[in-house]
């Protein structure tokens, strides 16, 4: 494992840049975050690709795995699933239909309000979240093992921890 960092990468080069026109800024939470911006994005479409042969995004893969998360009985209303994910009601209608008509969950009348639904991860969708979190696990592992020993690995989630802590 090579934990050196690379010497001069593509964030490094724009915040030369903005050394050069404006050497009067402190570019460091530009450094950071840039990285966090391009870190994700990359880490996006791998984990992307690690869910594609369950036949889910990550989009629909973050459903299945709230419904998951949640335990047995493995149900929430679409408002706890679109407050989980922080995504529109529109788009999580989307979702939660490709997701119905795959067979992976299913959606029924609440027994205690009749103008509200509750959503159910099925048995097949239970089944494939598990496959599923497991790929995406296994390259976000292999992502953090081809850069960080263990500790740094760690160290980076404290520190992460206690800056989105104090952006919330």
């Amino acid at each position: 494992m090579d934990t050196q960092s690379p010497a001069h990468d593509a964030v490094d080069a724009i915040t030369d840049q903005w050394a050069a026109v404006r050497p009067d800024l402190d570019t460091v939470p530009m450094a950071v975050f840039g990285r966090i911006y391009r870190l994700a994005n990359a880490m996006r479409g791998r984990v992307d690709k690690a869910y594609a042969p369950y036949g889910m995004a990550l989009g629909e893969f973050d459903v299945l795995a709230t419904l998951r998360r949640s335990g047995e009985p493995y149900t929430l209303s679409p408002r706890e699933l679109t407050a989980t994910l922080m995504i529109t009601t529109g788009g999580m209608t989307g979702r939660l239909d490709k997701l119905e008509k795959a067979g992976l969950l299913t959606r029924s009348p609440d027994p205690n309000d009749r103008r509200a639904l509750r959503v159910t991860l099925s048995e097949r969708g239970k089944e494939l979240v598990d496959q599923a979190v497991g790929a995406g696990l296994a390259e976000q592992r292999a992502a953090l093992e081809g850069a960080l020993s263990e500790e740094e690995a760690e160290q980076l989630a404290a520190l992460l921890r206690k800056l989105l802590g104090t952006t919330a």
